[in-house]
């Protein structure tokens, strides 16, 4: 029989030790993402690999490919097209007539994982006839992750699931309509692909770098300690045009920060918010 691996436990010193290298040597800060959280995941990967501190400073520091590894496996990449299918209808419904009036749309989906939520929104655009005058950003810490939403490839398992999403939100075309079926994969169609564009960005210190009437953060903030989701939320606020909009999570809210007073409340559930000064 087989001998079960030891639990890997580091301690919030060594953890500061590491984040202290990646920082050094990469210029990737992980210092605003919650500590406890963080600890977990990278103890996680140390049990996976047989690692212990040593070893993961060495191979962070000399092992090709295993830093994109490290980031890929430490930040959280969970994600589906049209999660919580609620919320895509209430962009139907009351976000997208607003962005009607705009000759030209500009949508960031910030910390977009594998481009789910991107390709999503891309879909939801065509459907009211606003893709064509409409360019989507979708960006992510972890460069393999934008390496396959760059892609546009998801496995026909997984498809399975987004029809689900999709039929719940009630719009008029299947979902069959936007990919091409590949054997046991698909790929979203090229007028999708076209109209997103996929980079890195590290929401801990990049800046300002265009301005959205639209910006979807959904199920990120919920990682980072209350200074960070202050800092980041003060970046979305002057990364929106007056009068875009600002999408959460459903665990993530502006009620308890201060930048509250610069928006207005759309839905309260589903945390969507108007910069209104």
């Amino acid at each position: 029989m087989a001998k079960l691996k030891e639990p890997v436990h580091i301690t919030f010193e060594e953890l500061d030790e590491i984040v202290y290298l990646l920082k050094n040597v990469a210029d990737y800060d992980l210092s605003g993402y919650a500590k406890s959280s963080l600890k977990r995941r990278v103890q996680r990967l140390m049990g996976i690999e047989s690692m212990d501190l040593v070893d993961l400073k060495n191979a962070i520091l000399n092992v090709e490919g295993f830093f994109g590894y490290f980031i890929q496996e430490i930040t959280v990449n969970v994600t589906e097209m049209f999660r919580d299918p609620f919320f895509y209808q209430e962009l139907n419904n009351v976000v997208f007539p607003y962005l009607q009036t705009y000759p030209q749309l500009r949508i960031w989906s910030a910390g977009c994982a594998t481009g789910e939520e991107a390709y999503s929104l891309s879909i939801l655009l065509h459907e009211e006839d606003l893709l064509n005058r409409s360019f989507i950003y979708g960006t992510d810490i972890s460069q393999q992750t934008i390496n396959t939403a760059k892609k546009g490839v998801y496995t026909m398992e997984k498809i399975k699931s987004y029809t689900e999403n999709y039929n719940r939100i009630g719009l008029n075309s299947k979902f069959s309509d936007h990919y091409t079926a590949m054997y046991d994969a698909a790929i979203i169609n090229n007028e999708y692909r076209n109209r997103v564009l996929f980079s890195n960005h590290n929401l801990v210190s990049d800046n300002v770098f265009n301005e959205f009437q639209l910006i979807c953060c959904r199920n990120v903030l919920i990682y980072f300690d209350k200074e960070l989701q202050r800092r980041v939320l003060k970046l979305f606020y002057e990364s929106l045009s007056l009068f875009g909009f600002l999408c959460l999570g459903t665990k993530e809210s502006l009620y308890q920060q201060e930048i509250n007073a610069n928006f207005k409340v759309i839905n309260k559930s589903l945390n969507i918010y108007q910069k209104i000064k």
